[in-house]
């Protein structure tokens, strides 16, 4: 099965969960809150920049972000691996801010990594940290053999919570 297929799939899977969950809401609040959920019988995943779980509660509107990698508004893309985190990372910040939310407002993000080691993994975690602070959504990190992208080396998506 191509790339391309299994990120549909995967998408329907997670369009479908977050339906059927809107279904049976947990609060009759009208103001949203995301609360991060890290179980005792887990590791610790902040000093990797994320959570195990987020729950949204109150009334809200769903943002899907899609993919947003590296290249900048003209196009052009690093060939370095931190540079396009970088840019993912602030192309992301420009999405938010034109669906109306904050890093604040996003319960999980998706990465998806080209060659990836664990050396990569710090750049990746100062990242996210700077971007959501103490707000670390839950995240799924994909290692992938390519992009959509000639020399694309990462992209993120994500899912956020609008007021």
């Amino acid at each position: 099965m191509n790339n391309q297929v299994c990120r549909a799939l995967m998408t329907l899977g997670a369009l479908l969960i977050m339906n059927t969950s809107s279904l049976s809401s947990e609060s009759s609040s009208t103001e949203l809150e995301l609360t991060a959920v890290n179980p005792s019988g887990l590791y610790d995943p902040a000093p990797n920049g994320y959570s195990h779980a987020v729950v949204a509660t109150g009334a809200s509107r769903t943002a899907y972000i899609a993919g947003q990698g590296g290249e900048d508004a003209t196009g052009a893309l690093s060939s370095e691996f931190e540079a396009q985190v970088r840019q993912a990372y602030a192309n992301l910040r420009v999405a938010l801010e034109a669906v109306g939310a904050e890093p604040h407002q996003v319960a999980k993000i998706t990465t998806y990594v080209v060659d990836y080691d664990q050396s990569r993994l710090g750049i990746m975690t100062e990242v996210v940290t700077s971007m959501f602070g103490g707000s670390l959504p839950a995240q799924t990190l994909v290692p992938v053999p390519r992009l959509a992208l000639d020399g694309m080396l990462f992209e993120v998506e994500a899912v956020a919570h609008l007021n």
